[in-house]
């Protein structure tokens, strides 16, 4: 494996799986339509929610070969989101300081975009990577 571009945890990402009928480890490898399918459906009904605890180190394979490394950690910025998104925390880590500020008074502008970043984390993470 690619450790120069290890972008994501295993370790994380089955944590987050503890939580995984929220959708939660789907959002973090960059898997945000099955993500979304599992927080309405409470994982499958559970079902899919087990069947992804052997799905999660091809889940990790496969985001590190599609995101980028660099100076912002996706791990610290997933755990910022998850359960700090709400005041802008993760923003201000990536460098976002005034979108981070504006999440900070409107509590994640009243939640959309908090949602709008569990869709979009991976990828904006990636071209704060790229251009540094």
């Amino acid at each position: 494996m690619n450790t120069a571009n290890d972008t994501h945890s295993k370790i994380l990402g089955y944590i987050l799986w503890v939580f995984g009928f929220t959708g939660s480890h789907r959002f973090y490898y960059g898997r945000p339509v099955s993500g979304t399918i599992w927080f309405f459906t409470l994982g499958l009904l559970g079902i899919g929610w087990l069947i992804d605890l052997f799905l999660i180190p091809g889940m990790d394979r496969e985001a590190d070969l599609r995101f980028r490394a660099g100076r912002v950690n996706y791990s610290i910025a997933w755990v910022l989101l998850t359960f700090l998104g709400l005041f802008g925390l993760h923003r201000m880590y990536m460098g976002k300081w005034v979108t981070g500020v504006i999440y900070l008074c409107t509590a994640g502008l009243l939640g959309l975009g908090y949602l709008y970043d569990f869709w979009t984390l991976n990828d904006q993470i990636t071209v704060v990577n790229a251009s540094t």
